[in-house]
C-alpha cells in the first residue's frame, strides 16, 4: 500500500460514519499525513484529552466515512471529550457555524448544573502546551453568566467558567451591555488544572475563520441565517418570562397549553429554569399536564406570559434578520452502496437532536413521519431499499438516496423530500396534506414495485390484497381502554376476515375519523401482536384447555366471565359446556377450516409480529415514535416541524429528533396494569401516543421485507 504525497500541509477532518478501523471511529479527529492509492487517507490521531496536543499513531480511514475541518473547528471539537456530542454539534450546521465565528460580548445559551443560562463570551482559551509542530491546541470559551435583570453579576471577581463549543446551546450576536469596572480593567483570575492561553483579539476570530473557510471545504452561516425572531404567538417549546406580583421575574419553557378544569381562559404549564417554592413537578391541582424536576413546574394564565427578554436584541433596536434560505449542511455524497439500518449503539448519536431526521416542508409531516418510521432504524424495514438496477426508476433512486442520507448523516433536507414529492406525480402530493395511508400505498405498490404486504380471506372469498390494515368495529364490542391486539381481534372476527398467511409487515390504522373524531379516548400499543388465531386454515389451540380447536364465537369475544377482548375458539368438548350456559345459549359457533395434515394435540406454533414504531396525529399534523433497537428503552420521538425560524415566506422548519425511553418504561408493565393505568398522570410524550396514535407498524422478525417480494418490473 504506497501512499501518495502528502495533498495538503495540514488537512483535519472528523470521522461522522464506517466501522472502527486502525485507530479511528465515528467522531475521532484526525489530520491528513497521506492518502493511498486505493483513496484511504492516513493520518494522525488527536484524542481529546488532558494531552490533547500529541497527536497518537496513525491510522487509515475511507475518505468518504470522513468530514473536513478547518484547524480552527478541530480545535473547538477537540475540547469537547464526547465523540457523540462531536456529531450532534456538527450536524447542526447553524449553531457550529456560529459558534465558529463568536465574537467578544456576543450573547450565549449554556449548559450549566443549574440549567440553560444566558452568559457573555468574554474569551477564547487555547488548552494544553503546544510542544512540536504536530501538537494541536483545544479551545473552549470563558463566560461570565448575566443575571436576570440582564446585567452582569456584581459579585466578586473570581475565575471565569471553562464551556466547549458543545456546552452551547444558542447564539445571539451582536448583544452588547455596558461593561462593569471589573471588566473595564480586563483582569480574571487563573485556571489552576489546565494549562491555559487567552486570545485577547476574538473579533479577529471570524476573519480568520471565514479566511479558513476558503481554503476548505465545510458549509457556513451568515449571522442572517442563523438569527431568529421570537414568536408573537407562544406556543409549545417557547422560552417565557412571567413576572410575579411581588416584581420577580422567573424565566422557562412552556410545556403545556390548555384551560384547565374550572378555568375559562387558556394557560400555560411552564418548566422553570431552576426550583421555585410553592411550584410542583408537572401537576395542577392534583391533575398531570406534564412531566419535570420538583419545584419547576408553574401554571399561570398564559396573558402572564411574554417571550424570554434575555434573547432579544434590546441594545439596538434592530429587527433580527430573517433567514433567506434553508440553512446548509454537511454534504452529503451518495457513494452508491446502500447505507445499512442504524445500529442501536450509534442510533441516539447520530439522530438525537434539533436539524435532526427528515426535514418539513410544505404540509410534508405525514411523508417526513412514514419514512423515518420504515426506514430509520435497525428494528425498521431493512432491506427493500436494495442497490438499484439499470433500468430502476429514478423515484426509486431518489428514495434510496433519502434513506442513505437518513442513516448516513442522521438529516435529510427538505429539498430532497420536495424533489420525492415532485416525482410522486400527483399534484396533491407536492402541496396538499394527504393521509399516511395513501403515501404507503403508493410507495410499496409505484415506487418499490412490491405486492400487496397482506392477503386477507373473508370467508371462502378469494384473497384481496392491501397495504394497510383498518379497523372497523362498533365501539361496544371492546372495553373502553383498549390494546391493538383486542382492536384487531374484534375488527378480524367481526368482519370474518383472516391472514391468508403471515405478512412480513403489518400496518394497522385505528379506528378514527377526520382529525377529530376518534372512536377511543386512549389505546395502548401492543408490543406483540399475536396472529396466530387469526390465520386463514391454520391450526389453533382451545382458549379453555389448549387442545386442537374446531368450533369459534363472536359473541363469546365481549364476555365480561371469558377475557373481553381475546377471540375465542374451543375444542368440540369445551365448546358444549360453554354454550350451555344460559347466558350463551343463542351464541352461533362457527366451525373452522382445518388444515389437512393437522395432528391432534400436537403443539401450535405462535406466529408474532413486534411493534417498531407509532405514528401519530394532533391537529392534523403527525409525528412518529420509532424503536431503534432490541433494548425496550430504545424509542425515539420524531417531529419534522417542531420548531421554525422565521417567517411562512422567508422561514424553514426545524426537525426534532428526542429520546424517549419513558415510552418503553411504561409498555414493560404487564398488560393488567396497563389497562387500570391512568393515561393523565403518563409522561408527557406517553400520553401523546396513547392519545393521538393514527397507525402501528409491525414487522415479522422472522420474515424480514427483501427483493423476493417485488414485482416483475
Amino acid at each position: 500500500m504506497e501512499p501518495k504525497t502528502s495533498i495538503l500541509k495540514e488537512k483535519f477532518f472528523i470521522v461522522v460514519r464506517g466501522k472502527s478501523r486502525k485507530g479511528f471511529c465515528r467522531g475521532c479527529i484526525g489530520r491528513i499525513e497521506a492518502e493511498t492509492q486505493q483513496g484511504e487517507l492516513m493520518g494522525l490521531l488527536y484524542s481529546g484529552s488532558s494531552n490533547a496536543g500529541s497527536p497518537k499513531s496513525g491510522g487509515i480511514v475511507k475518505r468518504e466515512d470522513t468530514y473536513p475541518l478547518t484547524r480552527h473547528q478541530a480545535q473547538l471539537l477537540l475540547f469537547v471529550s464526547s465523540a457523540s456530542k462531536r456529531l450532534e454539534l456538527l450536524c447542526n450546521p447553524q449553531l457550529f457555524s456560529a459558534i465558529c465565528e463568536l465574537s467578544q460580548d456576543d450573547l450565549v445559551v449554556v449548559r450549566h448544573k443549574k440549567g440553560h443560562m444566558p452568559a457573555l463570551v468574554r474569551n477564547l482559551m487555547q488548552i494544553g502546551r503546544r510542544e512540536s509542530k504536530d501538537d494541536l491546541q483545544m479551545l473552549g470559551f470563558e463566560v461570565e453568566f448575566v443575571d436576570h435583570d440582564h446585567h452582569l453579576s456584581s459579585k466578586k471577581p473570581a475565575p471565569l467558567p471553562l464551556f466547549s463549543a458543545a456546552d452551547i446551546v444558542q447564539v445571539v450576536p451582536s448583544y452588547s451591555v455596558p461593561l462593569g469596572p471589573y471588566w473595564k480593567d480586563g483582569q480574571c483570575g487563573g485556571l489552576n488544572k489546565r494549562a491555559v492561553t487567552r486570545i485577547n483579539s476574538m473579533p479577529s476570530i471570524g476573519s480568520r475563520a471565514r479566511q479558513a473557510r476558503e481554503n476548505h471545504t465545510y458549509p457556513s452561516v451568515s449571522q442572517s441565517q442563523y438569527s431568529r425572531t421570537l414568536p408573537v404567538v407562544l406556543e409549545v417549546g417557547s422560552m417565557v418570562e412571567v413576572v410575579s406580583n411581588t416584581g420577580v421575574t422567573v424565566y422557562g419553557v412552556v410545556r403545556w397549553l390548555g384551560i384547565p378544569p374550572g378555568k375559562l381562559n387558556e394557560w400555560a404549564g411552564i418548566e422553570l429554569d431552576y426550583e421555585v417554592n410553592g411550584c410542583s413537578d408537572g401537576k395542577y391541582e392534583s391533575q398531570r399536564y406534564f412531566t419535570c424536576k420538583g419545584n419547576r413546574a408553574l401554571f399561570v394564565p398564559i396573558t402572564k406570559c411574554s417571550p424570554d427578554s434575555r434573547f432579544v436584541h434590546s441594545s439596538s433596536g434592530k429587527e433580527t434578520p430573517k433567514p433567506a434560505e434553508i440553512p446548509p449542511v454537511p454534504l452529503f455524497e451518495d457513494s452508491g452502496e446502500d447505507a445499512p439500518p442504524i445500529p442501536e449503539s450509534e442510533a441516539l448519536s447520530l439522530l438525537e437532536g434539533k436539524m435532526k431526521g427528515i426535514q418539513g416542508h410544505v404540509n410534508s409531516c405525514y411523508l417526513d413521519a412514514s419514512l423515518f418510521s420504515l426506514f430509520s432504524s435497525a428494528v425498521t424495514l431493512d432491506n427493500i431499499c436494495q442497490e438499484p438496477s439499470d433500468a430502476e426508476k429514478p423515484i426509486t433512486c431518489t428514495l434510496r438516496k433519502i434513506v442513505n442520507c437518513l442513516r448516513r448523516q442522521g438529516f435529510v433536507p427538505a429539498e430532497s423530500v420536495m424533489n420525492f414529492r415532485t416525482q410522486l406525480g400527483c399534484d396533491t402530493f407536492q402541496t396538499d396534506e394527504k393521509d399516511p395511508e395513501e403515501f404507503i400505498t403508493v410507495l410499496f405498490q409505484r415506487v418499490l414495485c412490491m405486492e400487496p404486504l397482506l392477503k386477507l380471506k373473508s370467508g371462502l372469498e378469494t384473497s384481496q390484497g392491501a397495504y394497510t390494515f383498518q379497523i372497523f368495529l362498533e365501539k361496544e364490542q371492546t372495553v373502553k381502554m383498549p390494546t391493538v391486539q383486542q382492536l384487531l381481534d374484534t375488527s378480524c372476527m367481526s368482519g370474518d376476515l383472516k391472514f391468508e398467511e403471515v405478512p412480513s409487515c403489518l400496518m394497522v390504522q385505528m379506528p378514527r375519523f377526520g382529525n377529530k373524531y376518534k372512536m377511543f379516548s386512549h389505546i395502548i400499543p401492543s408490543t406483540e401482536l399475536d396472529i396466530t388465531d387469526l390465520l386463514f386454515n391454520s391450526s389453533r389451540e382451545c382458549f379453555i384447555c389448549g387442545r386442537l380447536a374446531e368450533y369459534e364465537c363472536l359473541q363469546c369475544l365481549t364476555d365480561r366471565k371469558l377475557q373481553p377482548g381475546r377471540i375465542k375458539q374451543f375444542c368440540p368438548t369445551c365448546n358444549t359446556q360453554v354454550h350451555t350456559h344460559p347466558s350463551r345459549q343463542d351464541h352461533s359457533p362457527k366451525a373452522l377450516p382445518l388444515p389437512a395434515d393437522v395432528v391432534a394435540d400436537s403443539p401450535v406454533p405462535r406466529h408474532k409480529m413486534q411493534l417498531f414504531a407509532v405514528l401519530c396525529i394532533q391537529t392534523s399534523h403527525y409525528v412518529s415514535f420509532v424503536k431503534y433497537g432490541p433494548d425496550s428503552q430504545s424509542w425515539l420521538f420524531f417531529d419534522s416541524m417542531a420548531d421554525r425560524c422565521g417567517d411562512d415566506q422567508h422561514g424553514y422548519n426545524i426537525p426534532e429528533v428526542r429520546a424517549c425511553p419513558e415510552l418503553g418504561d411504561f409498555l414493560s408493565q404487564p398488560e393488567e396494569e396497563l389497562a387500570q393505568a391512568n393515561p393523565t398522570e403518563a409522561p408527557e410524550l406517553v400520553r401523546r401516543l396513547l392519545c393521538d396514535s393514527y397507525m402501528f407498524l409491525y414487522r415479522d422478525p422472522d420474515r424480514p421485507l427483501s427483493k423476493s417480494n417485488l414485482q416483475e418490473s
